[in-house]
């Protein structure tokens, strides 16, 4: 069809027309809120990269939670900083620990609220890496035992999904084996699939305490150059049992939930990182751009790439105007 007997324009004259022809469209049901849960008691410590976001206290991750849900969000995913830290970091599969304390709390406050937990071991070890360090470098098989241990220890606490996000090989299966072990068949795995070694995690660092205290994570995580392993990646989780594949950061690798959405038909899950966030808020700080605008067009290039789930620090804000609150 060439112009003039195709004219493109005459479904975009006005917000009707383009409302009906739309391709894409959001909803507070693609969102889950992530939350920072901290020891103590009445403690609600902003996070200075990332603003609008807390270190909350269980009892003030309970009111913050009830907000989420109130909006219609349909889930958030908990990062818990525990008051003490060691090499094998226990405090991430302890019974007492901060995250199945939090997990608890929330379940008996709000049953409907669905409760993902990260399952990983950098915020709770004192090196700040992902698992289990022998000298220099993580020891990717000693790691599996206490991921696996973490995951049995949130789904008994009553979480409702796991999500692995350490980027240790085999770890889907590990966890996958340990539920089923222990009668928790039911609980769905959301697997960091393509994680990326990205230098967007910045203000998340700040947030959860956990930027490694030697090296870096490029052992671990992918490479940002890589596409095509991406695919391998998510192949290898979905053959191990996971319910969900997630790309990690999201708007710098839309090509990649692209291509992960092509290849897989399970539901694909994008984590609008700390970084992506932080900058659209430093932005509309100083007045470059109109923040609300670009939020919703990042999230609709998130969600047109081929997203069905969007974790994002947005989420409320979003689903306000989402909602007309």
């Amino acid at each position: 069809m060439l112009f003039p007997d195709y004219r493109p324009r005459r479904l975009r004259k006005n917000e009707a027309l383009r409302k009906m022809v739309r391709e894409t469209t959001l909803s507070v049901n693609d969102f889950i809120m992530p939350l920072f849960v901290v020891e103590g008691k009445g403690i609600k410590l902003p996070i200075d990269a990332m603003p609008g976001n807390y270190q909350l206290s269980v009892d003030n991750l309970v009111k913050a939670a009830q907000k989420v849900f109130e909006l219609g969000i349909p889930g958030v995913i908990l990062f818990g900083i525990p008051s003490s830290k060691d090499p094998l970091g226990t405090q991430a599969y302890a019974k007492s620990g901060i995250v199945q304390r939090a997990i608890k709390a929330l379940k008996e406050k709000l049953p409907d609220l669905i409760v993902v937990t990260d399952v990983c071991l950098c915020e709770y070890t004192d090196h700040g890496h992902c698992g289990f360090v022998e000298g220099k470098d993580v020891d990717n098989d000693a790691t599996l035992e206490l991921l696996a241990k973490t995951a049995l220890s949130h789904a008994e606490s009553g979480a409702d999904m796991v999500a692995p996000s350490d980027m240790m090989d085999g770890r889907v299966a590990e966890i996958r084996s340990i539920l089923d072990e222990n009668d928790y068949s039911q609980i769905p795995i959301m697997s960091y699939a393509a994680k990326y070694c990205s230098a967007f995690y910045g203000p998340f660092r700040e947030a959860a305490d956990s930027a490694p205290q030697f090296g870096d994570r490029r052992t671990y995580q992918m490479d940002p150059a890589n596409a095509r392993e991406a695919i391998r990646e998510a192949t290898m989780d979905v053959e191990e049992g996971a319910d969900i594949i997630m790309v990690k950061p999201a708007l710098p690798y839309l090509d990649i939930i692209c291509r992960i959405r092509d290849e897989v038909d399970l539901p694909v899950a994008a984590y609008n990182v700390s970084g992506e966030y932080s900058m659209i808020k430093a932005a509309e700080k100083m007045g470059w751009i109109d923040g609300k605008k670009v939020m919703m067009e990042s999230l609709t290039a998130i969600k047109r790439a081929g997203a069905d789930l969007i974790l994002t620090y947005f989420a409320m804000e979003a689903a306000a105007l989402l909602e007309g609150k």
